[in-house]
């Protein structure tokens, strides 16, 4: 494992935001939804694609919080524009469950 300086941990922005809306993604070379997330007033709403279909439906993810690197430069996924990258832990058979907050915070907060 690599470690890394405190200073480049700071770099990184990973904030907390609210799914606001949660659609297939068919395109997708793997199962994938397209996530709009507010990430509050500093940073704004954006999208991601995210690899989540095997424990999650489209419509219970809206209104939930999610973790989401938001400084990443955006990635062309297809016909689709990912702007941040949402958190998520990998479990042995390859899924992936979200990282979220335990209690709601203010959409925008910082971790740290």
């Amino acid at each position: 494992m690599n470690t890394i300086s405190w200073q480049d941990f700071e770099k990184v922005e990973l904030r907390a935001g609210t799914v606001l809306a949660a659609e297939p993604f068919p395109e997708a070379r793997k199962p994938a939804y397209k996530l709009k997330v507010d990430f509050g007033p500093e940073i704004g709403i954006k999208q991601s694609s995210v690899q989540i279909t095997v424990h999650y439906r489209a419509e219970e993810l809206v209104g939930r919080q999610v973790l989401g690197v938001v400084n990443f430069p955006p990635k062309r996924i297809g016909p689709f524009m990912s702007e941040c990258l949402i958190c998520g832990f990998y479990r042995e058979d390859g899924s992936v469950m979200l990282a979220v907050p335990e209690q709601p915070v203010p959409n925008g907060a910082k971790l740290g």
